[in-house]
């Protein structure tokens, strides 16, 4: 499980705070108003934003003061982060190692990943050679060949057209489950919460909403997700 304990974060004027444990295996949707701070949140778990108090936790074990790669996690950003001069292969190696000196191992992992997210045959393509929905896997299998228990993903999918993203969605949800993957979601779409999140939690006055049951939330809106979605 993830643990967000008596965890606050303030930035000039912003102050948020997180006191909630999210389950692991399962997708979770993190919702808010926009400036809410669904991305600072995630980047302060994933370490890119220190904490002004309070712990982060990963099954069981405390990673606030780690360094980003150090932590048992892998983020997705809204732009992908892919490197224009490398290619599809290359920016999913990137995942293993930074040199991109891979072992026949690494590399047949490599190859299966791709193939997973069903880029096999585009692996010598360069990003600008690729759809946006193809950019997006890329970026979503390098983030799996890393191997890390939890994935943040912050809005990687807001670009794409509904069809292209529902696609996204789709295979993050396949995947998550093949890979036993813990999600933590940023989306401003209640629809993409619905059609794959276990459970949503909203940010709403400064504060993290504990998670609950997507279904149930959204079957009984409370005041807060109301609010959200201007009932």
């Amino acid at each position: 499980m993830l643990e967000l304990d008596g965890l606050e974060i303030v930035q000039g004027a912003f102050r948020l705070t997180a006191d909630t444990v999210l389950q692991a295996g399962q997708i979770t949707a993190l919702m808010g108003a926009s400036g809410s701070g669904k991305s600072t949140l995630l980047a302060a778990i994933a370490g890119f934003l220190d904490p002004v108090r309070g712990s982060i936790r990963i099954a069981g074990t405390d990673i606030t003061g780690l360094a980003p790669g150090d932590r048992p996690l892998s983020m997705l950003f809204q732009d992908n982060n892919l490197f224009p001069h490398l290619t599809v292969a290359q920016n999913v190696g990137l995942g293993l190692r930074p040199d991109l000196r891979l072992s026949p191992a690494q590399k047949d992992a490599q190859a299966a990943v791709l193939a997973r997210v069903g880029l096999e045959g585009l692996e010598a393509r360069r990003p600008r050679d690729l759809s946006g929905g193809q950019q997006s896997r890329a970026a979503l299998a390098r983030a799996l060949l890393r191997g890390r228990p939890w994935l943040l993903l912050d809005e990687p999918f807001s670009a794409l057209g509904p069809a292209l993203r529902r696609d996204m969605l789709t295979l993050l949800r396949e995947t998550a489950r093949a890979e036993g993957l813990s999600v933590l979601m940023v989306t401003h779409h209640p629809e993409d919460a619905r059609a794959v999140a276990d459970a949503t939690c909203l940010i709403a006055d400064g504060a993290l909403i504990p998670p609950a049951s997507t279904e149930a939330l959204f079957a009984e809106p409370t005041p807060a997700l109301r609010a959200y979605l201007g009932e």
